[in-house]
């Protein structure tokens, strides 16, 4: 085990200010109180952290077809209207909305993800965090469940650039879709995934039979959960099966997507999780030492994301953290109790030990069929970074000098978002 690892940790402010529209469960503005609730805690002292770059569409096309992502830039609320066709095409509307600033939304969340790679792939971190990031369910040429971009895949695609084999580990309570079907035909990526399958629960994949096609055979794991899962059978199921897939599969480096819906109470979720026995996963998968990119994902209870997603970064700082909440900027919304820690659900646990233990058995047959870890021929390293040629002649002279563009170095100690006002706006004559 590394004596202490290195964290870098990707936030931009602009990711919580965009909105979904008026009854829509996703809310961003969860970004921006978990950010808020991990400098009350004092954690951004002890990590590195970064604005991340906004992606260039050129960098979104590396995994989505490039008319997908040109219309994406395109569309706005004033004109979505205009093109019904590419709208169903592209299965944008009632699940995933055209809103205002929608792309850069994408571009914002999909950089943090692939800047996260990056500094992993060039051992400047042993764990990057982007909690924007882990919107697992975004298609090559479509969006789907509240995904545009899918930074997930865009992220793993660079770490194979590096790594031989890439292990993705999906704890939403949603079946990671996007992702394994990107995966589902190649061994150099393991896609296990962790989710409430059956009576039509959003996506409707994920049945422990879904295994990967071709080289990929084998290569994908479904554990097919039922309502009301608890801490215990959870964890113990996560150890078993993630033990085993990490001792046979050998990777080089972990993604792991924590999606909170899967907490007891979650808006749209129908587990019993709590903030402890969710964060217990990301323990587990940290102790096996091997460099880590870590996301968000799914949650619909803003507060209790916010409370969960700041554990877990206290966790992958070997921090523990008080149960009263200090004050912060959005303190009131975990009023009255003001505690980090949450009660869960008195619902039944539809997972009888049976079911379970067949599962398991399911899933480590599924383990065996693998001889050994997949070697593969490295080639030559494609550069990290497409910059585009910009026609300086037809760009905005206002827009020419990109913040994001600057602001890939630390942060400085007063540049920290501790207040609305981001001091790196007002150093230009420093």
């Amino acid at each position: 085990m590394r004596s202490k690892d290195r964290i870098s940790y990707f936030y931009d402010g602009d990711v919580g200010n965009v909105y979904f529209g008026p009854n829509h469960p996703m809310k961003p503005h969860r970004l921006c109180m978990t950010h808020h609730l991990v400098l009350s805690y004092d954690l951004h002292k002890k990590m590195e952290i970064y604005r991340p770059h906004k992606a260039y569409p050129v960098e979104l096309a590396q995994f989505h077809s490039a008319d997908y992502v040109e219309f994406l830039q395109r569309i706005n609320p004033d004109t979505q209207h205009l093109f019904p066709e590419e709208m169903a095409k592209f299965k944008l509307g009632e699940d995933c909305p055209v809103f205002d600033d929608m792309f850069e939304f994408c571009q914002i969340y999909a950089g943090g993800t692939i800047d996260a790679a990056r500094r992993l792939n060039n051992q400047l971190c042993d764990i990057a965090i982007n909690w924007a990031g882990g919107l697992h369910h975004a298609k090559k040429c479509e969006a789907s469940g509240f995904c545009y971009i899918n930074d997930l895949v865009l992220g793993i695609l660079e770490l194979l650039k590096y790594h031989a084999r890439v292990l993705y580990i999906d704890i939403d309570v949603h079946h990671g879709d996007g992702v394994e079907e990107a995966f589902y035909f190649t061994d150099r990526v393991m896609t296990v995934s962790f989710h409430k399958y059956g009576n039509l629960f959003f996506p409707g994949s994920g049945d422990v039979k879904e295994i990967g096609e071709r080289e990929g055979k084998f290569y994908a794991i479904n554990v097919p959960l039922k309502d009301g899962i608890d801490d215990i059978s959870f964890t113990r199921l996560f150890k078993t099966i993630i033990s085993k897939v990490v001792e046979t599969y050998q990777p080089g480096v972990i993604v792991l997507q924590c999606g909170a819906d899967s907490l007891a109470g979650d808006r749209l979720g129908c587990f019993n999780l709590s903030i402890d026995g969710h964060a217990e996963c990301v323990r587990i998968v940290k102790k096996f030492g091997l460099p880590l990119l870590v996301t968000g994902g799914g949650g619909y209870t803003k507060e209790n994301v916010a409370r969960c997603w700041t554990v877990e970064t206290g966790v992958l700082l070997d921090t523990e953290l008080p149960d009263e909440i200090p004050d912060n900027d959005y303190i009131k919304y975990f009023a009255p109790e003001c505690s980090l820690r949450i009660p869960t659900a008195h619902i039944e646990n539809f997972n009888s030990k049976s079911y379970l233990g067949t599962i398991k058995m399911q899933v480590l047959e599924n383990l065996r069929c693998i001889q050994h870890a997949p070697s593969v021929q490295m080639q030559e390293v494609p550069p990290d970074f497409y910059i585009p040629d910009f026609d300086e002649d037809e760009k905005n002279p206002d827009e020419r000098i990109d913040q994001h563009t600057r602001d890939k170095q630390i942060q400085r100690d007063d540049e920290y978002y501790e207040g609305d006002n981001d001091n790196d706006h007002n150093m230009d004559d420093v």
